[in-house]
C-alpha cells in the first residue's frame, strides 16, 4: 500500500489526539489518585521520594490499559467529526477512494496501539499489580512505627484494629486496641501510653502498654456475648504479629499472576503458588483473568471500527460532543469488563466468556455502521 497525503494527515492528527489524550487522562486517573492511593497504605507518613516515584511509575502502567483505548476513541471521534463538518471527507471521496481506503491508517494505528495495550496487559501490569501490593508490606518491616497514625485506625495488621491518638516517635498516646476473631470483637484494650519496642531484623514487635483498661469477650457458640471481664493494668504488653501481615500482604491473586503461569493453572488445574488442585472458582478466576488481557488488548480495534462512523455521523466541532460519545461508548464497554469481573468466581455465569462480548457487540455495531457509511 502506498502511503498518500492523507495517510500521513489523518495518522499525525488521530495519533496527536490520542496522545494528548493520554496525558489529560491519566493526570485526572492516575496523579489525581496517587495521594488516595498513598494515604490508603501508611496514611500520612512521611515517605522517602524514591518509595512515592515508584509508586507513581508503577501506577501509570496499570492505567494505561484504560486511558489508550478512551483516548484513542476520542480522538477519532474528534477528527472525523471535524472532518465530517468541515466536508473534507467529502472531498476526499471525491477523489475515487474508498472509505475503507481513507481510514486505513486509523486502522494500521489502531492495531499499533492494541499491540501496546497486548503488551501492557500480558506483561507489565500483572507485574505492577505485584509489586504496588508488596511495596506496603517492605515500608511496614522498615519502620513499623510508620503504621501507627494520629487520629486514624490501623486496620493493616491481621486480628487487630487500632486507634492512635497521638504519636511521638516510638511512644504512643490514647490508644484503643480491638483484638477480632472472624468479625467477632474478643478482646479490647484503652491504653494511655504505649512503647514500641523494636528489634532489628525479627517481623514481630511488642507494644508495651501503661496505664491499661482490658475487656475481654466470650461468645457462647451462636456469637452472642457470654461474659464480659474487665482488668486495669498499670503495664502489660501485646505482641503484634507482623509476619502474618507478610501473609496476607504477599497472598497472590489472579491479576498479579504472569500470563504464563494462569495458562498453566487453566491447563492443568493446580495453583501455581499453592501447588494444590484449584477448584471450580479458583480456575474460574484464572481463566476469567486470562480472558480479560486479551480482550481488553482489542479495545482500540474495535474503538476504532465504532468511532468512525460515530464521529462522522455527529459531524460537530465541539470538544464536548467527542467526548460525551467516547465517555457513552467506553462505558458501555467497561461495563461487561466489570461484570464479568465481578462474576469470576462463578464458574456457571462463563464469566471468561463475558469478558469478549464487548469486542463482538461492539465489533458487529461497527462493522454495520461502518459498511452503512462505506455505502453513502
Amino acid at each position: 500500500m502506498v502511503v498518500r497525503i492523507f495517510d500521513r494527515y489523518l495518522g499525525k492528527q488521530v495519533l496527536s489526539a490520542t496522545l494528548m489524550g493520554v496525558l489529560l487522562l491519566s493526570g485526572v486517573m492516575v496523579l489525581g489518585n496517587v495521594y488516595k492511593k498513598l494515604d490508603e497504605l501508611l496514611g500520612g507518613t512521611q515517605l522517602p521520594l524514591g518509595f512515592i516515584l515508584e509508586f507513581i511509575a508503577l501506577i501509570i502502567p496499570f492505567s494505561l490499559i484504560f486511558t489508550i483505548p478512551w483516548a484513542f476513541l476520542t480522538g477519532i471521534l474528534l477528527v472525523f467529526g471535524r472532518l465530517s463538518a468541515d466536508n473534507e471527507l467529502v472531498s476526499l471521496r471525491m477523489t475515487g477512494w474508498s472509505m475503507s481506503r481513507i481510514c486505513a491508517s486509523v486502522f494500521v494505528l489502531a492495531v499499533f496501539l492494541s499491540s501496546l495495550c497486548y503488551y501492557v496487559n500480558v506483561s507489565v501490569s500483572p507485574m505492577a499489580k505485584d509489586r504496588i501490593k508488596r511495596m506496603f508490606y517492605e515500608v511496614a518491616l522498615d519502620n513499623p512505627a510508620a503504621l501507627f497514625q494520629e487520629g486514624r485506625v490501623l486496620d493493616k495488621v491481621p486480628g487487630f484494629r487500632i486507634y492512635t491518638g497521638k504519636r511521638d516517635g516510638n511512644v504512643l498516646r490514647n490508644l484503643e486496641i480491638v483484638e477480632v476473631e472472624g468479625r467477632l470483637a474478643k478482646r479490647i484494650i484503652h491504653a494511655k501510653r504505649a512503647t514500641l519496642e523494636l528489634q532489628p531484623g525479627v517481623l514481630d514487635f511488642t507494644m508495651k502498654l501503661e496505664d491499661a483498661e482490658i475487656e475481654s469477650i466470650t461468645y457462647t457458640p451462636e456469637k452472642r456475648v457470654d461474659k464480659v471481664e474487665f482488668v486495669n493494668a498499670k503495664t502489660t504488653a501485646i505482641v503484634f504479629p507482623l509476619s502474618r501481615l507478610k501473609q496476607d500482604t504477599v497472598k497472590v491473586n489472579a491479576s498479579m499472576k504472569t500470563t504464563s503461569t494462569l495458562w498453566g493453572e487453566v491447563g492443568s488445574w493446580v495453583d501455581s503458588v499453592t501447588g494444590k488442585k484449584m477448584g471450580d472458582q479458583d480456575h474460574s478466576k484464572s481463566l476469567t483473568e486470562l480472558s480479560k488481557r486479551y480482550s481488553f488488548s482489542l479495545a482500540c480495534v474495535t474503538f476504532a471500527l465504532v468511532g468512525i462512523p460515530l464521529g462522522v455521523t455527529a459531524q460537530r466541532r465541539e470538544t464536548s460532543t467527542g467526548f460525551a460519545l467516547s465517555l457513552i461508548t467506553a462505558t458501555v464497554y467497561l461495563v461487561f469488563i466489570i461484570l464479568a469481573d465481578t462474576l469470576n468466581d462463578k464458574p456457571a455465569a462463563m464469566p471468561h466468556l463475558i469478558m469478549w462480548v464487548p469486542n463482538v457487540l461492539f465489533l458487529g455495531i461497527g462493522g454495520w455502521l461502518f459498511f452503512r457509511l462505506s455505502r453513502r
